[in-house]
Order: C-alpha cells, then structure tokens, then sequence
C-alpha cells in the first residue's frame, strides 16, 4: 500500500535512513509490518533555532516501490533533412538539441568556444596568469556560463515548461536523484563538466552535430528570413544556410548585439542589475541562520545540514537592492570575456564545502538610468555594464585582480588598510569601491548592507568584504519574439532564446526555453 505523507522532523532524523523509517512507523501509528520510504521533497526550516525538515515522503507499506526507470524517446536523425541550426551551446542550446531529437528533427550546434575539458585551460590561464580568452573562459564554451559557474536548478518559472523534465533530463544524463527531491537543487561546478559531456554525447549518437570553435559573425536576409547564417573558425568563414535557426548564445555575446543593431534588426534595451559580490565566512553564515551562539554549536549542526544560504532584498526609495546567485561553500570567480574587463561571479562545489560564502549584491538599474548613454541607442545598457567594467579593470591595477574592499569599511566610507583571504584566485586590490561603483549604485548598495545588517544580526562586518563587480546578472538587451510563436518579429525563421534574448534567467529556465523553441520550429516549419 502505498500513502503520502508530509512530515517535520529534526535534521538527525531527517538524513537517517533508519531513523525515518521509524518516524514514519510513529507517524502512521504501524506495526511491525515491512516500511520502504522514498523522499519526494524536502526543505529545511531554519527560521527558529530548533531547525526543522520538511518531508514529503512516498511511503509503501508491506510493498517495495517500483523503480522508475527514467527514459527518453531520442530519434536517429543523422539522415534527416529537417534541420535546426542552434548557435550557443549553453542549457537553452544543448536542451533545445535534445528536444529536436526527440521531434526527429536534426540539430545543428555553433559553439564558439572549447568543448567543456579544453576550456579548463583557459579558466586557469585566467585565474594564474590573467590571460582572457575572449572566446574560451567562464562565460563561453561548452555548457555555457552554469558549467563553471555553479549549477543551481532552481527556478519559480514552472508555467514556461516542466521543470521535472528538465531535472529527470540531467539525472538521465547522470546527476544525482537528490536533485529531485531537494526544494533547491544544485550539481555542483565540479561534476557539471561530466554531465555535459554526457549530453553532447547523446546528441552526437542520435545523429546531431555540435561543432566546437565556431563563432556566427554574420548573417544575410531574404524575404523576411534569415538567408544564411557566416560561421568563423579557425580554417576561416563558411556559409551555411538556414531553414530554422535558435538564437542561444548567452547574457555576454555582445558582438551578436552589435550585429543585429548594425543590421537593424529590431533589439531592445532592457532593465538589469549590477553591483558587488560579497564574501563572508561560511562559519559565520551558518552561525547566523542556523542559530548558532558558539563554533562547536555550528559543527554540531553542520554535521547533518548543508552550508546555509541566504536571501535578501530591500527597497531603497524607487531601486530594490538584493542577493544574486548565492553560493554557500563557494568560490568567486573572474568573468570577463574580453580585455580591460573586470567581472566577478561565484560557484560551489557539490559538497559546498569551501570555507567562504559568496552572494551577488546588486541594485536593480531602470532604463531611466541608461540615460547618459543614449547615444548607444538600444545599447545604452550594454555601454554602462562596459564602462564598470573597465572601472574595475582600471581599479584592480589593469590585470585580473580586483578592486575589493573590506563591507563594514565600505559602508563607513573608509578605505580598508588589509583585506581578509578571499577565494578570488587572481587577488584583491583595495580601493575606494564608492569611487568606483559612482553615486548610484555605491550609495544604494551601502543603505542596502545597512538594512541587511539589520535582518542578519552580525552579517555587516569587517570579516567579510565586496569585490567588484558583479555586472553579467543578466543581459542588458532583449532581442524581442512574437509570444505565440517565439519568432522574431522580423525575422520569420529566428527564434531568439534563452538568458542572451532576454526570456531565461538561470540553467533550468532556459533549458526549458530551449525546448519551447524547438518545440515551435516543428509546428511552425516542418507540421505541415
């Protein structure tokens, strides 16, 4: 017999096998009679300082579950002639492929950067001797951004497709079945790569093609469509051309911005935010959320919970100022995709075990405050993001190193005269971050650590420190698309997709935009 309960317990029991099983025998008042407990979900409650797990748990009863065997309906389309061209290979691309195979369509992958192990070099030459390859680094290549930049699944975009499918799609390719029980899943920077590689390795079984160093750098249009699309590699640029095309390439291809607005192809500049990354001790996180009044208090609790998180946000006046992909356990990461750049992010291992704890604090910018860059047209936004950018590089000393400073000096206007060990591999330089940043958002992000202080007793402290700056949240131009049909409103066979069109906002959202789009392609172009 088989029952679902949900249930809160301690985290002792909540992570014990045995220990639940038991529970649930008090629970629903049973015997001795054989008990199999599945998690379905599970979320911790840490709001007071007795710490609770929620459960919610399939319980069988003098039955064994069945296993369910997760399965997908891959075609062979090596000889198709339908095709699908897909430029990026990030989520939206990779799952925008696996949904082609499945709609026995043929999908055709440009990455313009390294498959996901050759990139590794790149990352280091960053991290040792900042070396930026513009098309090799944490943003661009195989797996896009989220390969080397955490793998949180998180999302609250549930009506843009099934978030389940997605999650079965990754566990199919080799993520932990943890993913589909945890309220907010993640892989890990550490096993993503793996996983990846497992994906283009279906792909290319079933008959797609995923071609590595192979940039779009143009395009030509007839009647209304995209003609034929330029590829650049290193043998030099090939024409290809185009029945249907998914446009993925991510928040930091600014050259595919560049192009469309040089070829008057509709774009839109769009609200974003940027700001500072933030690093804390991770002991001192975990000692503020889970309640924890002394080290050995903080062990003790550890043994059974992950490495706490947070999220805040406040209003100040019209701007709301917030966290950004947090990263308990974690490591900030430089992201710049080209020179005189400097940008940070973070990720975390699957076992978030690093000894710091990293969060984006950002201010939400309005296209009022694109202004002074008006004449950039639709890439105002994109302009302002550049100039930080390169403020930073300038701060940091004109190399990889970055403009930091310790919070609580930040808030008080004083410079810091040392900075603590910070997990960001290419070093610190401490400056003026208000100098940096300027009026709007430095004095915006100091009100905000303020109120911050206020909702986490002990956070606004000179242990941690902001590290400059976290500006690649998302991106700063959307490239429109009909609502119905996804299609650029100029452009009948264009399906702009993903974090870079503006319609995505972290690995699971857009992969299930990828496969909106490749859904709409079949009934659009080939369901005739």
């Amino acid at each position: 017999m088989l029952q679902k309960i949900q249930i809160q317990v301690s985290p002792t029991i909540a992570f014990n096998e045995q220990l639940l099983k038991e529970e649930v025998k008090q629970f629903l008042s049973l015997g001795d009679q054989a008990l199999f407990v599945k998690p379905v979900r599970r979320s911790i409650d840490a709001r007071n300082r007795n710490i609770k797990v929620n459960l919610t748990l399939h319980v069988f009863v003098d039955e064994q579950p069945s296993t369910d065997e997760i399965t997908f309906d891959y075609k062979d389309v090596s000889k198709r002639k339908n095709t699908c061209h897909i430029i990026g290979a990030g989520p939206a691309g990779l799952f925008a492929a696996l949904r082609c195979l499945e709609l026995n369509i043929k999908p055709i992958i440009f990455e313009r950067g390294k498959n996901v192990k050759d990139r590794r070099r790149d990352l280091a030459a960053i991290n040792k001797d900042h070396l930026v390859n513009p098309e090799s680094n944490y943003c661009f290549g195989e797996g896009g951004a989220g390969t080397y930049s955490d793998g949180k699944l998180y999302t609250r975009s549930s009506k843009r497709g099934s978030i389940e499918k997605i999650l079965n799609t990754f566990v199919y390719h080799g993520a932990s079945s943890e993913i589909l029980v945890d309220a907010h899943p993640h892989i890990g920077t550490n096993k993503l790569p793996q996983l990846i590689e497992n994906i283009r390795e279906t792909i290319l079984k079933f008959g797609g093609e995923i071609h590595f160093n192979s940039k779009m750098v143009d395009l030509t249009i007839e009647n209304g469509a995209i003609k034929e699309i330029y590829v650049e590699t290193e043998k030099g640029k090939t024409e290809f051309p185009i029945q249907s095309l998914i446009l993925a390439t991510g928040h930091s291809a600014r050259d595919i911005y560049e192009l469309f607005d040089s070829k008057k192809i509709l774009i839109e500049a769009k609200p974003f935010a940027m700001g500072v990354r933030v690093e804390h001790p991770q002991e001192l996180i975990d000692s503020i959320q889970y309640h924890c009044s002394s080290t050995n208090e903080v062990n003790e609790k550890r043994e059974y919970l992950p490495a706490s998180s947070y999220s805040l946000v406040n209003q100040i006046g019209a701007y709301g100022v917030y966290s950004f992909c947090m990263c308990p356990g974690g490591i900030i990461a430089p992201c710049a995709t080209g020179p005189e750049q400097v940008v940070t992010n973070g990720w975390s291992p699957s076992k978030r075990n690093n000894p710091y704890a990293n969060s984006g604090i950002v201010l939400g910018l309005t296209l009022n405050d694109f202004k002074p860059y008006a004449k950039h047209g639709e890439l105002s936004g994109l302009a302002f993001q550049k100039e930080l950018e390169k403020s930073a590089w300038f701060a940091g000393g004109k190399t990889q190193t970055a403009p930091a400073q310790r919070l609580q000096d930040f808030v008080n206007g004083k410079l810091s005269t040392s900075l603590p060990d910070c997990s960001y591999q290419p070093g610190l330089r401490s400056v003026d971050m208000m100098s940096m940043l300027g009026n709007l958002i430095g004095k915006n992000l100091q009100q905000g650590f303020k109120e911050f202080g206020k909702k986490m007793r002990g956070y606004l402290t000179n242990e941690a420190l902001i590290v400059g700056v976290e500006s690649r949240t998302s991106t700063p131009v959307r490239i429109p698309r009909d609502n119905e049909t996804l299609q650029h409103p100029q452009l009948k066979n264009l399906f702009p997709c993903g974090e870079g069109a503006g319609y995505a906002g972290g690995i699971v959202s857009a992969a299930m935009d990828g496969e909106r789009c490749a859904d709409k392609v079949l009934e659009l172009n080939y369901k005739k």
